[in-house]
């Protein structure tokens, strides 16, 4: 059985034992630019309503697409030899953390330039196991975290079928009204209280224990379905859940309700259709959408501070950054130019 890289951040997982998907291999790199477009806000520039529902409402969709391919292609396998396939998770689990470690460490000099560095032993233990040291590196301890509490629900509750979906669905809702649904918590004081003491140890509860175990369980779930829902019904499952999504986000975005918006309800039926609608179209991508969508989603906060600093120099901030839609086109195509690069040259060396 072949092993290759799964979702731009993930390497060393395995195959489930069907043709890759094309379809999710593309949807790699449309995530990836979803990612970029939350750290810009494209249509802010026009419309602060329609930014929020294009941006942080439908472009919510791409870190749990990240985290379902982890399911789907990591745990699913893993799961489906009955915890057997040891020597391939522990891989996997090496390899990221490996990477993790490396672009923590390019990022430290823009993380120092920024003033941003984490301050004593518990700072770096906060940034370093759950906020990253630079605000898009939370994903990769957010991943490996979640996979150890996965499989350890899987592995602990072995003789209760639902334990997991229990755990990380709960897990899920206390972090809901730590992110979209804070307000509703707020004047609380037990609640309250809760939840300052969890901001002490991780500045979001989107993070690797409330928001990443139920879409890698999700995504190992669908790889261990015997056979996929009807496209229709996965059509239409998606449409409606996608409407309630977005009406979600609007309610609790005029209530003043959120904390931070990665974290809706109606993320989790979105997922669960988009996902399989991917896995129909079968065939193979090319090996770029997996290594481009790292590489692009690695590199582009740099791009964006350089972009800046550029358009300063030239006296252009007015138009290439104060123009967010401006700003967010030449971010993709900096940061898509330079995955192209970049993979070529690690492939001939």
């Amino acid at each position: 059985m072949r092993y290759g890289n799964h979702g731009p951040y993930a390497k060393g997982a395995g195959n489930t034992g069907t043709v890759r998907s094309a379809g999710v291999d593309y949807f790699r790199m449309a995530a990836a630019f979803m990612v970029v477009a939350i750290h810009i806000a494209p249509f802010s520039c026009w419309s602060e309503d329609i930014d929020f529902l294009l941006t942080y409402c439908l472009c919510r969709v791409a870190v749990p697409f990240f985290f379902m391919t982890t399911g789907y292609f990591v745990l699913g396998p893993y799961v489906k030899s009955g915890f057997r396939r040891k020597r391939t998770f522990c891989k996997f689990m090496v390899k990221n953390t490996a990477l993790y470690l490396a672009v923590t460490a390019l990022y430290l000099p823009l993380t120092i330039y920024s003033k941003n560095l984490p301050e004593g032993i518990g700072g770096w233990m906060k940034g370093l196991l759950f906020d990253g040291i630079f605000y898009h590196l939370w994903y990769f301890p957010a991943v490996l975290v979640g996979c150890l509490l996965v499989v350890w629900l899987l592995r602990a509750g072995s003789q209760v079928p639902l334990l997991a979906a229990v755990a990380t669905g709960l897990a899920y809702i206390i972090g809901l009204f730590g992110d979209s649904y804070y307000g509703a918590i707020q004047g609380v004081p037990k609640l309250e209280a809760l939840y300052n003491g969890i901001f002490q140890i991780s500045s979001y509860t989107r993070n690797g224990v409330f928001f990443a175990p139920v879409f890698l369980l999700l995504g190992m779930r669908i790889a261990c379905m015997g056979r996929l829902y009807p496209k229709m019904v996965c059509v239409w499952g998606m449409a409606l859940s996608v409407l309630l999504l977005m009406g979600e986000g609007l309610i609790t975005y005029s209530l003043k309700w959120q904390r931070h918006n990665s974290m809706y309800v109606f993320l989790i039926p979105t997922m669960f259709f988009l996902f399989q609608l991917l896995l129909m179209f079968e065939g193979r991508a090319p090996a770029f959408t997996r290594k481009g969508s790292l590489v692009v989603y690695v590199i582009h906060p740099a791009v964006i501070v350089v972009l800046r600093g550029m358009a300063k120099g030239a006296g252009l901030t007015k138009l290439l950054v104060d123009n967010t839609f401006i700003q967010y086109v030449s971010v993709c195509v900096a940061s898509f130019m330079a995955a192209v690069v970049l993979v070529r040259l690690k492939e001939r060396l």
